[in-house]
């Protein structure tokens, strides 16, 4: 799954060089790539809201493309700081919240819980507190100087599963592809979550001392989110 993470990370990376390299040539702020990327990202939120679930998948799409800027263009122009590594983390969390928050009123049938979908509801809430406590656990390893980039579901698989469901399928037969992908990620997500747990343990003392590979990320990197 890495490998084939890197594959497509690559692949989407070269076919937006030339838009890299002119925010690079024009000296765009990295900071600036990740506002745009949570302004997008959270009117995918409202979008789910509206009931409005392909423009919605659509924005997710788009607003992930921003991960890829902005770190690219923060390492070529020299604009990278520890601020806007934690500012751009920091915003990828808010954004997924909100798209979260609006699953939950696409189910929820605008608080008309009688006529909405309990269940998926659960589901939805299920899958928001897997995909945080993945970048949880992560930045709790890397305090211990552990490496932890371990799992599945990790944030680009996220927006692609969430994304592609919603842009290309939509509210079809009952939205049941979208409902699946959700299931899929509460399940998924949280095993992660037990999977990095185990990945700590074992590399670890129990008096807390790091015996694996511990490797720290500086600071100012941007580095693939979780």
């Amino acid at each position: 799954m890495k490998h084939l993470r890197e594959l497509a990370e690559r692949a989407l990376r070269g076919a937006v060089e030339p838009l890299i390299a002119f925010l690079t040539k024009h000296r765009v702020h990295p900071n600036t790539l990740s506002s745009l990327g949570f302004l997008i990202t959270c009117s995918s939120g409202y979008f789910f809201h509206q009931h409005q679930v392909r423009t919605a998948g659509a924005l997710i799409l788009i607003g992930g493309i921003f991960d890829l800027f902005d770190g690219a263009v923060a390492r070529r122009t020299g604009l990278a700081s520890p601020f806007g590594a934690f500012y751009d983390s920091t915003l990828d969390r808010l954004s997924e919240i909100i798209v979260y928050l609006g699953l939950l009123s696409l189910y929820n049938n605008y608080y008309r819980v009688e006529q909405g979908d309990v269940a998926m509801i659960y589901v939805v809430m299920l899958a928001m507190a897997g995909s945080l406590m993945i970048s949880y656990t992560r930045a709790r390893a890397e305090a211990l100087d552990i490496e932890c980039s371990i799992g599945l579901m990790q944030r680009a698989e996220r927006v692609l599963l969430i994304g592609l469901a919603a842009v290309l399928f939509g509210d079809q037969n009952g939205g049941i592809v979208l409902k699946v992908v959700l299931y899929t990620l509460a399940i998924l997500t949280n095993l992660t979550v037990v999977q990095r747990i185990w990945w700590v343990y074992r590399n670890t003392r129990p008096e807390g001392q790091a015996v694996g590979r511990a490797v720290r990320r500086r600071p100012s990197e941007r580095g693939p989110n979780t």
